[in-house]
């Protein structure tokens, strides 16, 4: 009985290593980690939006965001995060609900903040009062 106990656990051992090794293949660990590590961005207005591909609220957004990320790009961040997919950026931003937005400044501190929908005007409005064109 000892025996079969000891294969089962080098089985485990094995394949959870085999699955780790597949992802890795798929997904270089800096890719893995590097959205929720990279907002703010250093010396750039950021506004993450916190949300999820499946949500109502961050489903009309997305749009929104994608126009704005183009329109802003050298200028602002605009960044989204699926924390249904990965949920440790809703613990490092303490998020409470989604659609949750997050204005940083150029030095990367948080200056404004927003739960719910955000409209295109909204979010424009918000880039322009922290000093964005």
């Amino acid at each position: 009985m000892g025996c079969l106990r000891m294969k089962m656990n080098s089985f485990k051992i094995i394949a959870g290593i085999f699955c780790l090794s597949l992802l890795l293949l798929v997904a270089p660990p800096a890719a893995l980690f590097a959205a929720a590590r990279e907002v703010p961005v250093k010396g750039m207005v950021t506004m993450v939006d916190l949300g999820a591909k499946k949500c109502i609220p961050c489903k009309m957004m997305a749009p929104i965001l994608e126009k704005l990320e183009k329109a802003y790009t050298g200028r602002a961040a605009i960044i989204f995060l699926d924390v249904w997919e990965d949920p440790k950026p809703a613990h490092r931003f303490g998020i409470r609900g989604i659609p949750t937005q997050i204005f940083f400044d150029k030095e990367g501190k948080e200056v404004f903040r927003h739960m719910g929908f955000l409209s295109e005007e909204g979010i424009i409005s918000r880039l322009k009062d922290m000093g964005v064109k």
